[in-house]
């Protein structure tokens, strides 16, 4: 859906997200991820580098840069940025005029966990993680601006683009 929206909008710009964990196969730091060890890390948490962190999953820190915001913001652009609840909701209270938050919903949980044991990418353990994260994850669901329930990819893109198109024409330039 992402790369669905970038497309679409060339006023958006993927922010890429910084994390801790191993790069997948084909994921290239600075393009997918800013790939860092977990003490280069925590001395950017400490340079006050991050607009927000968070230890996602065991050992597994994320955040968003603030360099990567200043970047996509200097070339005019809206940053499109994915990540978590709790770095969304972090997003949505520091940037309350101009942020949209959109949970993306699996129609099921057992639908996503399908969905995440045909990527082929999850060890048991990490699947079973990120089940458990999903299933509190929807509690927060609420709060964000709307929920897309993602049950068939173009339905759930039409109405993103939708939704985006609203916020963007709403926004100043």
């Amino acid at each position: 859906m992402v790369k669905r929206m970038l497309a679409a909008y060339p006023r958006l710009a993927f922010s890429i997200s910084a994390c801790t964990r191993k790069p997948r196969p084909n994921e290239q730091h600075g393009k997918d991820y800013y790939f860092y060890t977990e003490e280069e890390f925590k001395k950017l948490i400490e340079e006050d580098a991050f607009v927000e962190w968070e230890m996602v999953y065991t050992g597994k820190y994320y955040g968003t840069l603030k360099s990567e915001m200043e970047r996509i913001w200097a070339n005019g652009q809206a940053p499109l940025v994915d990540i978590d609840v709790h770095g969304a909701i972090t997003l949505q209270t520091k940037y309350p005029e101009n942020s949209l938050s959109l949970f993306i919903q699996a129609p099921s949980m057992q639908e996503l966990r399908k969905r995440l044991e045909n990527r082929g990418t999850e060890t048991p353990e990490s699947l079973e993680e990120r089940i458990a994260k999903a299933e509190i994850e929807l509690a927060y669901a609420p709060q964000f601006d709307t929920i897309i329930i993602n049950d068939d990819l173009d339905k759930a893109t039409e109405e993103l683009i939708n939704t985006i198109e609203d916020f963007l024409s709403e926004e100043p330039a």
